[in-house]
């Protein structure tokens, strides 16, 4: 007899278990444990009945996938030149920041492109919809509208109709009938993904299927979900500002290093060309705790402005509050600093922040971080028409970033007068002066005197 076992799964972050917990131990949410399909273990074991033939990797004909431009180049540069007939994309974001604008602008620029595109909706009504097309204007014949939550009766419609493009929205809206569940439980997240994803490759229609998203920031449902998809994108932007930036989490096509920036208006999302511009207000007045990081966002290189604050806090115990940068990377410079340099903030509490809700991961940003942070602490302005490009280690050696050419030629156009790079980067021909400098202390040497 074969034995039947009960499996529990988080439907938070998809971890597995034998009994059903009160907190998921991974991601710590109460409540969020349910029961999964029986799995059927049977201890009867045989051999392999049949062997397949392996074949050598070099005599296997590699293509490059064609591509269909979305028609935003923001999109195109993220996904790696558009989309690929047969992909499915995965594209998660918090609700309101415009995930189903930038779709319906995508299935407009399509239909009108290449033919019939299919947008399926569970989630809202066609009136719903089509206000927001007709308030956009982007009403096309060939963009064919089906709200519905009979998934299946969607998708088969999606074989029938000679489809170009197709729109999922979202995969937590709709119930697979194989599957155990509700709607928006792993169980059915992992069935309606495999549903839309064999349907995808079988008639050969890119496909974009939307995810809704944890407080933590992370694609709700389990991990396979993720895995099942071609590339994971997630939209972001603050609610404060007007800017929404698209970044890859995993491409199957191309780089997740490109990073798309959009402009939230009455009229939809309009891609952002020159993005230094939305993070560098060009300002030629100098001002202390300010200063310019030139960092590469893939291909692209853009001036992110960082500003510092270090103010006398009378606790024993100092604030660090950083925005758009790490705090474990603000607090590892601040001890930098303090050790190679001599200016401590034992005795101040110390703000950080990166203008325009731009978050910087590039290690080449280190540099402007530190002088940033030195110019605050000495209440000393470093001049407006320098940048900082370099990266900065434990023993406070400043690192040569790469592509420091890219960087420096992208701060002549901005205007820049000067570049402090690190003095082991290889010598270019560089638009501008720079000056090179071996180790964090220099900084204080050089303008902050």
């Amino acid at each position: 007899m074969a034995k039947q076992i009960k499996k529990y799964i988080c439907s938070s972050c998809g971890y597995g278990s034998l009994s059903e917990l009160g907190k998921c131990p991974k991601c710590g949410e109460w409540g969020s444990f349910v029961e999964d399909t029986p799995i059927t273990q049977d201890k009867k074991t045989g051999a392999i009945s049949h062997a397949t033939k392996a074949v050598p990797l070099s005599v296997l004909d590699a293509k490059e996938e064609p591509r269909v431009p979305s028609g935003i180049d923001e999109l195109d540069r993220v996904l790696g030149g558009g989309f690929v007939p047969g992909g499915v994309i995965l594209l998660g974001g918090e609700p309101g920041v415009g995930k189903s604008t930038l779709l319906l602008q995508v299935a407009s620029n399509m239909a009108k492109k290449f033919g019939k595109v299919l947008y399926i909706s569970g989630e809202e009504s066609a009136g719903q919809v089509a206000l927001r097309g007709k308030r956009l204007g982007l009403l096309t014949e060939n963009l064919e509208l089906l709200c519905t939550s009979n998934l299946a009766s969607a998708l088969a419609t999606a074989q029938d109709g000679d489809y170009k493009f197709m729109v999922v929205d979202s995969v937590q809206a709709f119930r697979a009938d194989d599957e155990s569940g509700w709607a928006g439980s792993p169980t059915q997240v992992k069935g309606v993904a495999s549903m839309v994803t064999d349907v995808a490759k079988s008639c050969n229609i890119p496909t974009v299927l939307v995810g809704h998203i944890t407080k933590q920031g992370a694609i709700a449902g389990p991990k396979l979900l993720e895995h099942l998809v071609d590339a994971v994108l997630l939209f972001s932007g603050e609610e404060a500002s007007p800017n929404r930036l698209l970044r890859a989490e995993k491409n199957r096509f191309g780089s997740t290093d490109e990073l798309g920036i959009f402009e939230m208006s009455d009229k939809g999302l309009n891609p952002v060309s020159d993005p230094s511009h939305l993070y560098w207000n060009g300002n030629d007045a100098a001002a202390n705790g300010v200063a310019i990081a030139l960092t590469m966002e893939g291909s692209r290189a853009l001036a992110a402005e960082i500003q510092a604050l270090a103010t006398f806090s009378p606790f024993p115990y100092p604030k660090r509050t950083a925005r758009g940068v790490e705090l474990s990377r603000l607090q590892l410079l601040l001890a930098v600093l303090e050790k190679r340099s001599g200016l401590s903030t034992r005795q101040s509490d110390t703000y950080l922040n990166v203008t325009g809700g731009l978050t910087l991961k590039d290690p080449a940003a280190d540099l402007a971080i530190c002088a940033a942070l030195a110019s605050s602490i000495t209440e000393i302005a470093i001049p407006s028409d320098i940048c900082f490009i370099g990266e900065v280690g434990l023993a406070g050696e400043v690192r040569p970033a790469f592509r420091t050419l890219a960087r420096v030629k992208e701060a002549a156009r901005l205007g820049f007068k000067t570049a402090v790079i690190s003095r082991r980067t290889p010598k270019e021909n560089y638009p501008i002066e720079v000056l090179r400098i071996s180790r964090v202390g220099e900084i204080r040497d050089l303008f902050l005197k």
